[in-house]
């Protein structure tokens, strides 16, 4: 097919499912009536590799004459048979489309095993109460490692499942190195991605080629496609956009950039793209281009014409997904952790909440930039649309909500039109663990289908989490932790280390808290990474207020956006990354909780200063949190059944309502006096979420008095009305 416009993600970002952007993109363009074409080439040059015939041509192309081959290799290229007659049937199983392989597999007599399967953890101990199918997928991934390792050393030493030449990428200041890797021979992975690109190119025939770069590990084979583009088709311009350029190339000025693409484009696609068309097409001069990066008289120029506006989330219509792969992607699990398995198994549908960030102002985040400072939410209606449409268009009903954090009003409003229309979706996403999370906001999330949340505990310090500007506390945290584990909601932590003037006490205090919270079971999955200083967040715009040093104030030519800093008054922070990371991995799994925390490291660390039983003190203190009048009253569960009855006791009578609620799991009955009972009923009816009238604790309060009772408080807060909350009474 043709198209005006080509969008492309080139290798490699996920094999599981497709990166959104072109996605995004393509939904805006069809609400301008422009044809477009979408690949994601990462997934395509993976399924070409990884074939019997891929292989073939692999182990046939090795030369290991006069090479030191490690012992590792020695036994792939030994085993290579093993690997060619197995190949196409594990990629079947990755696809979902064998699953009974996954009995094999596990025999441990089907796969051939090289160095990877060496470091396997205890397979019982991780994937015990996980299932075979999980098992399989590990072991399975592990086998493709191996085959990754074999490319790495023999053929392309840049190659990565998830990266592809990360390393000459990565905080690159200057162009020299990759632009010196452009100009030698096409390694063996180009040429699977250049005959691919060839491929496409002839069948689209676009005017415009947009090449999305989210990573590092995505911009050396952009440019490998935009130097073929340009050499091949001379007439077609080439834009790249996307994470990479928005963060490290705000400050471009190597002109050797353009010869390998046309224009470079900073944050939201929409209206800079839009103008390209329009420029391409000489509909609009140069000076109307949006937020664009382009040679002029041989010199790098940014041009932004104000006049123009971007586009409201209201207009830019759904991510088409049309055009992928969809059925043909990998779900591996590469790292045994609950909440990276799900980033890499199954298909997910991409979608946000709100552009930006509604809280914006952690100090390690680039909140000066527009894709978070500016933000912007969607109706639950529209969201709900969107969600019905992608379903409908890609027959999966798994959705990550990619917020930066998704604002919890939205996520009650959205969980609440979900369950209004019946829309059975498993959903995730991206949260600050704030005080708004409630346990009864947490019981209607999973109610409308999420089943997880990652969110930033960062330093578990207080002092920290208020020079980060996090605006929550570890008790907070541990709080609404809580909260989403006891709904049945997963709970991953970002967790932090070496942010600026953090102590070695600090740092020790820090892996105490998150000890204390996994053994409490209020924390299920988290990763350390170490604090990164960036261009364009309030410690890398004003160092000094955070007591650190540039080593350099020099800016590139190319990429512009880690800092190297020396914190002169911090801990040495390198020396606890092993140590950290080693702990975190026996606390998801549920051991060593009893080891001394010096154990974890080689060096002499301090004891830690938090009591053993601090969290649980912190979960044990009763929260009597009283509901605002204006708070909403929804009723999630079934009716009641209801009988009444007489209750006689010393000569005295009563009529009494019997009200017998069922849910999924189990059955309660509660007694009350038949007048309350009967309007109980009736007031569940009236708090369901079809009913267009929605109920505040108010208005319920007020039924409550207008049909003849007193003490409204005393029925609706203590037993047995309160306990209803676990049969669907939630108060929001």
């Amino acid at each position: 097919m043709s198209a005006s416009v080509f969008l492309i993600t080139p290798p490699f970002t996920q094999l599981n499912t497709p990166y959104p952007a072109t996605a995004y993109l393509k939904g805006f363009l069809n609400t301008k009536n422009i044809t477009s074409y979408q690949a994601d080439l990462g997934i395509e040059v993976t399924l070409e590799l990884f074939l019997k015939k891929g292989l073939q041509q692999l182990f046939a192309g090795i030369t290991t004459e006069g090479k030191e081959l490690s012992e590792n290799i020695k036994r792939i290229i030994a085993l290579q048979s093993d690997y060619i007659d197995t190949i196409d049937t594990v990629i079947n199983f990755l696809q979902g489309k064998n699953p009974t392989l996954a009995h094999h597999i596990c025999k441990r007599n089907f796969l051939p095993e090289a160095f990877r399967f060496a470091q396997l953890d205890d397979l019982n101990w991780a994937f015990g109460s996980m299932g075979t199918q999980d098992k399989a997928k590990h072991l399975a991934t592990m086998y493709l490692e191996d085959l990754s390792d074999l490319i790495m050393e023999c053929v392309d030493n840049h190659f990565g499942f998830s990266r592809y030449a990360e390393r000459l990428g990565r905080s690159a200041n200057s162009f020299d190195t990759l632009y010196l890797a452009l100009q030698q021979e096409y390694t063996y992975i180009d040429k699977v991605l250049i005959n691919i690109l060839e491929q496409r190119m002839a069948t689209v025939q676009p005017s415009l080629v947009a090449i999305s770069v989210p990573f590092p590990g995505n911009l050396y084979a952009s440019l490998r496609c935009g130097q073929w583009i340009k050499k091949h088709y001379p007439t077609t311009k080439v834009a790249m956009g996307g994470g990479f350029p928005n963060t490290e190339l705000r400050s471009l000025s190597d002109a050797r950039v353009f010869e390998f693409f046309d224009f470079i484009t900073l944050d939201d696609g929409e209206a800079p793209v839009e103008n390209l068309i329009q420029y391409i097409d000489d509909k609009i001069p140069v000076t109307s281009l949006k937020r664009t990066f382009l040679l002029i008289d041989g010199k790098v120029t940014y041009i932004n014409n104000k006049a123009c506006t971007d586009y409201k989330q209201g207009q830019v219509g759904t991510p088409d997904y049309s055009d992928f792969l969809l059925d043909s992607y990998i779900s591996a699990i590469e790292v045994i952790n609950p909440m990276h398995s799900l980033w890499s198994d199954g298909r997910w549908n991409k979608l946000t909440m709100a552009h930006g960030c509604y809280w914006g102002k952690c100090t390690f985040c680039d909140i000066s930039l527009d894709y978070i400072k500016l933000y912007e939410p969607i109706t639950a209606s529209l969201l709900c649309d969107r969600i019905e449409e992608i379903v409908a268009q890609t027959g999966q009903t798994g959705f990550h909500f990619v917020d930066e954090a998704a604002p919890p009003a939205l996520m009650r409003a959205l969980a609440l039109e979900i369950i209004k229309r019946k829309i059975n979706i498993s959903w995730w996403t991206n949260v600050r663990f704030e005080k708004s999370f409630t346990r009864d906001l947490c019981l209607l999330l999973k109610e409308s289908g999420c089943i997880a949340v990652s969110g930033g505990l960062e330093v578990a310090s207080d002092r920290l989490l208020e020079l980060i500007q996090k605006g929550i506390t570890v008790a907070q945290v541990a709080r609404v932790n809580k909260n989403f584990t006891e709904a049945g909601i997963m709970v991953h932590a970002y967790l932090m280390y070496g942010f600026p003037t953090q102590t070695a006490q600090e740092t020790i205090d820090s892996l105490e808290m998150v000890r204390q919270m996994f053994q409490a079971g209020i924390l299920q999955s988290g990763f350390w990474h170490q604090f990164a200083m960036t261009a364009h967040s309030p410690v890398g715009l004003e160092p000094e207020k955070y007591k650190v040093k540039k080593v350099t104030d020099v800016i590139g030519t190319f990429a512009n956006n880690d800092i190297v800093h020396i914190d002169p008054t911090g801990a040495d922070h390198e020396t606890f990354s092993m140590g950290l990371k080693k702990s975190l991995l026996n606390y998801m799994h549920g051991a060593c909780f009893d080891f001394p925390l010096q154990k974890w490291f080689e060096d002499k660390v301090p004891k830690t200063t938090i009591h053993p039983d601090y969290i649980t003190g912190l979960l044990n203190e009763e929260e009597y949190t009283n509901a605002k009048p204006t708070a909403k009253v929804i009723w999630l569960g079934k009716q009641p059944e209801i009988e009444h009855f007489t209750k006689s006791k010393k000569g005295n009578t009563w009529e009494m309502t019997s009200l017998t609620f069922h849910n999924k799991q189990t059955t309660v009955n509660i007694k009350v006096n038949q007048d309350q009972g009967i309007w109980l009923t009736n007031i569940l009816q009236e708090l369901t979420p079809s009913i267009t009238k929605a109920y505040t604790l108010q208005d319920v309060k007020e039924s409550y008095e207008k049909a003849g009772f007193d003490d409204f408080e005393l029925f609706w807060d203590n037993k047995p009305v309160n306990g209803l909350y676990k049969f669907g009474l939630l108060t929001l």
